[in-house]
């Protein structure tokens, strides 16, 4: 879950001719070098950075108007989002642990490895697309219908050329490395985990784009922040939207593979054929073609850090000894994510406070080591001591939830509880220290931590949740075992 960071715009624009601000226009060559993903939604930001730069006194009496907050006050805003984040993975763990028996999921065991890819879409596309339109919508560009139209479909548009080239790349990474291992992947089979991709991709990004839409627009008019129920709404439907679909549509294309084998060759080129409609559609308004052009890297490099955590579970999902780990990866992994995200919003939020993209603050200086991260009273080092201490409350309640509805296949005991924690724990611990480095890297390099950070830290919250839960199963299996060849 990311928290999108509205920023405040300057009291007075500078003086000074101003560029055309209309659907035609173009940016320069120095000012395509300097853009960032928010400057086309906030067309006063590349001002206002100008502005602090040529006014240094400015930044100190900006770094005032951040507002103030309570750890109480904190801890309450974060754990409702926090709460629907959970229900929402602790659905998706239920629904996993289901189809995991369907035939599609037996028979083609690397369509696990497009599980966290998959999922993991929910924080590239969904959390940004809010991000930005939330934003948007804070700064007064949705007011006008036009201007509401034209972002809304240059976007929505934008995240159906993503959604469509991650679910390919992805479902070719699942390919690649189920027949590296395995060397008995079948064309059909290819053919199924490829069209499987592409199709729950697409729709889920188009179902989840347009219901973030119809929550920005509709929280706004009711004078609800849309940055307070965006986001959560994203986290808490997304990961259970998109299981939902790749369970039904792949199960569906499976049981067409002996009847009607080509059904799944026709789809995946008719919805990768639509990309250059898109990518059309998308270059027709000025907030989305740039995009176009930057902020692959990040989610391209996310897709296949994710897709070695789906190779794990791929890997364990098949041994009997590890077997209920399925229900709970989507939770370690979703609440890891959530949580770091949260972080990363708010060191980046705080940067945007005290200086401009490039330079770090005084104080922000030094090497980011894990005293750094949680010992201090700054509102960063506070905010990482509330989200780890929400780990261990939190995780035991949703353990629990699962126990009760699931009636699981592992037992609740305290040897199982104790590892879980642990896993969890470091788990964020390494997720908060690592976003901490992060953020502040990009920032000093000049690259906006609002766009890059996520997809990077959530990909990564997909690798080591998955690795420490596979871990924390073998151990168990390691001490049961042992147990029970002593009698005790």
């Amino acid at each position: 879950m990311s928290i999108a960071v509205t920023y405040p715009e300057p009291d007075q624009a500078p003086e000074g001719p101003e560029k055309p601000t209309g659907s035609s226009h173009s940016l320069s060559d120095r000012e395509i070098r300097d853009y960032s993903e928010t400057d086309p939604l906030l067309r006063s930001s590349r001002s206002h950075r100008l502005h602090l730069d040529n006014d240094n006194d400015d930044h100190s009496s900006r770094s005032g108007h951040m507002p103030s907050e309570s750890v109480r006050s904190m801890l309450l805003q974060i754990l409702v989002p926090f709460l629907l984040a959970g229900i929402g993975t602790v659905s998706a763990g239920m629904l996993l642990d289901m189809v995991q028996y369907w035939d599609v999921f037996v028979n083609i065991t690397e369509i696990f490895i497009l599980v966290p890819s998959l999922l993991g879409l929910k924080g590239n596309l969904e959390m940004t697309l809010a991000s930005r339109l939330s934003t948007a919508v804070n700064v007064g560009k949705i007011t006008n219908p036009r201007e509401m139209r034209n972002l809304v479909i240059g976007n929505l548009a934008l995240k159906q050329v993503q959604a469509t080239v991650l679910g390919f790349l992805a479902a070719i990474a699942a390919c690649v490395l189920g027949w590296a291992l395995t060397e008995e992947l079948t064309v059909s089979h290819a053919a199924v985990l490829c069209c499987s991709s592409v199709v729950t991709a697409f729709t889920a990004s188009l179902l989840q784009g347009i219901l973030m839409v119809g929550v920005i627009i509709g929280s706004k008019k009711m004078g609800i922040n849309p940055d307070n129920v965006a986001t959560p709404i994203a986290a808490s439907f997304g990961d259970l939207i998109t299981l939902t679909i790749l369970a039904f549509v792949g199960q569906g294309l499976y049981d067409c593979t002996g009847s009607y084998p080509y059904v799944s060759y026709l789809l995946c080129i008719l919805l990768l054929c639509l990309i250059p409609v898109w990518v059309v559609v998308s270059c027709r308004h000025p907030e989305s073609r740039k995009l176009l052009y930057t902020g692959w890297e990040p989610i391209i490099t996310a897709l296949f850090i994710s897709s070695m955590g789906g190779l794990i579970l791929d890997r364990t999902v098949s041994d009997p000894n590890l077997e209920g780990m399925v229900v709970y990866t989507p939770v370690i992994n979703g609440i890891g994510g959530n949580l770091v995200a949260i972080q990363s919003s708010r060191i980046a939020t705080y940067l945007h406070f005290r200086s401009v993209l490039g330079v770090l603050p005084t104080d922000a200086r030094g090497n980011h080591c894990p005293c750094h991260t949680f010992c201090g009273k700054g509102p960063n080092q506070r905010s990482a001591q509330v989200l780890l201490l929400l780990v261990i409350p939190g995780h035991l309640i949703f353990i629990y939830v699962i126990h009760l509805i699931q009636s699981g296949h592992t037992a609740l005991t305290p040897i199982f509880i104790t590892l879980f924690l642990t896993a969890a724990l470091l788990q964020v611990f390494l997720l908060l220290c690592i976003a901490d480095w992060m953020v502040h890297c990009l920032w000093r390099v000049g690259r906006d931590p609002d766009t890059c950070s996520i997809p990077y830290l959530t990909a990564l919250g997909d690798l080591l949740g998955t690795a420490f839960l596979a871990l924390t199963f073998h151990l168990l299996f390691i001490i049961v075992e042992k147990g029970s060849d002593t009698g005790t």
